[in-house]
């Protein structure tokens, strides 16, 4: 039996997340379809993480168990044809028997995309947030210092997946402005269900002056949701690196 590690990306609009849902289309069920129709038999896939609804992957590893031959450098292609245009499979690897997309992932890199303008583009919709007002990336990038480091991130995470610690690293949170667009990128070895999304908002809320940024160790260390800020919307927010031992990238 092989264990086959794919590389894929993924505009998130239209599904429900990765994993699969009862009443909803996700990444994970049309992605195992599709396979399933090319190696001809019932495929499971296991995912780097769990995206939330309208949330997009530039980078996404999952791996699935097959008796079937078909060589690595063909299964892309194979499966692409039988994928809707917003899936892709870009590589196919195969990988050690041990190899799990989720446990085998050393860290994570999320980018958050805010569209940063008094007017909206259309171009932008689903794809940054838009936010009219305008925003001091300095302002933004001091309270992103904060979140660097070893925390407990109970006040940046909503309620859903229980997890059995809320303690992360986040290696770090850098803000960079290119003209209206600004992105925040946030990588750890690991993060709780809307973390990054909630990390974003309260640096948001600090450019506002609704908080300073240097209230945000205090806010982590009470790990009270209300002190810090907003879930901001979903359509921003991508999987843009993964870290494997593994060359599955």
């Amino acid at each position: 039996m092989r264990n086959i590690a794919l590389k894929l990306m993924y505009n998130g609009t239209a599904y429900h997340g990765w994993q699969i849902q009862k009443n909803a289309s996700s990444v994970e069920e049309t992605l195992e379809r599709a396979l399933a129709t090319v190696v001809c038999h019932p495929v499971k896939c296991t995912g780097a993480g769990r995206t939330d609804a309208g949330v997009h992957a530039q980078v996404y590893v999952a791996n699935f168990r097959t008796d079937s031959t078909i060589p690595c450098d063909r299964l892309p292609l194979a499966v692409n044809t039988r994928l809707p245009n917003d899936i892709v499979v870009v590589k196919a690897t195969d990988v050690p028997e041990g190899f799990n997309a989720i446990g085998s992932c050393q860290k994570k890199e999320y980018t958050y995309r805010i569209y940063n303008s008094r007017l909206g583009d259309p171009f932008y919709v689903d794809r940054a947030w838009f936010y009219p007002r305008r925003l001091d990336e300095a302002v933004m990038q001091r309270a992103a210092d904060q979140f660097v480091g070893t925390h407990d991130f109970r006040a940046v995470r909503s309620v859903g997946t229980e997890t059995k610690t809320t303690v992360r690293t986040v290696y770090y949170f850098d803000v960079r402005r290119d003209g209206d667009l600004i992105q925040c990128r946030v990588c750890a070895n690991g993060f709780l269900y809307n973390m990054v999304r909630a990390m974003v908002g309260t640096i948001v809320y600090a450019a506002e002056g609704k908080l300073a940024p240097e209230d945000i160790p205090a806010i982590l260390d009470a790990g009270n949701r209300t002190l810090a800020g907003p879930t901001v919307p979903p359509g921003g927010l991508y999987m843009t690196r993964l870290w494997y031992d593994e060359d599955v990238l």
